[in-house]
């Protein structure tokens, strides 16, 4: 692609780009990952990745931050409103736990991105604002629960969201070395299901208001 195609069309040469990095920064990280092979994979030139993302650790954050924005709207936009509360608390997980299962590239680059400690996301200036719908959701939810007298009051919405994202993050992130340590495949639909309603009623366990 000449450079004044790419020009004529910047978002769409842009999401070639961040397409392209995303499959090699998910394959080789950071350090392994060749600009010349996005480049090519993206059908445009190595002076155009730097005219959009300036470095490969720009172009890096930039995969991180699209990664994560797509994981926050997609939960952010769930209209739970017109569900009782502990439906909603287990239509949010679910939502959250198959997007975990059917995303492996967001594992590999948030496993990546915490071998170096978080400081590339650090550089991120808006990425903290993404996931504000999505405890606000959570927070709205628990204060339904807590009003209609279904769940505990003073629930930390963040804490909250942060352990359920964790119950599934941890079983798909490590589904192999799990299987491989204990013969059980979690990746399997009945394993998967029979975990997944344990969390479950362990998440609404924890909510339901002291007797």
């Amino acid at each position: 692609m000449s450079e004044q195609r790419a020009k004529r069309d910047p978002e769409g040469t842009r999401r070639r780009i961040l397409e392209a990095a995303t499959e090699q920064f998910t394959r080789f990280g950071l350090a392994g990952a060749r600009v010349d092979a996005i480049a090519t994979a993206a059908g445009t030139n190595e002076r155009m990745l730097y005219y959009y993302f300036a470095s490969k650790e720009g172009l890096y954050v930039a995969v991180l931050e699209a990664m994560y924005v797509h994981f926050a709207e997609r939960e952010a936009s769930l209209d739970l409103s017109g569900l009782q509360p502990a439906e909603a608390i287990r239509e949010l997980a679910k939502s959250i736990w198959t997007h975990l299962r059917e995303n492996p590239q967001w594992l590999s680059l948030v496993n990546n991105e915490n071998l170096h400690e978080g400081r590339y996301l650090e550089r991120s200036s808006g990425l903290r604002e993404t996931i504000s719908p999505v405890v606000d959701l959570v927070r709205v939810t628990l204060e339904r629960g807590a009003a209609a007298g279904q769940f505990r009051q003073g629930v930390d919405p963040l804490d909250f969201y942060v352990t359920v994202v964790g119950m599934g993050y941890y079983i798909v992130s490590n589904r192999f070395t799990i299987d491989a340590f204990t013969g059980r495949n979690y990746a399997e639909s009945a394993h998967h299901e029979s975990i997944a309603a344990m969390h479950l009623d362990m998440l609404l366990g924890y909510l339901r208001p002291a007797s």
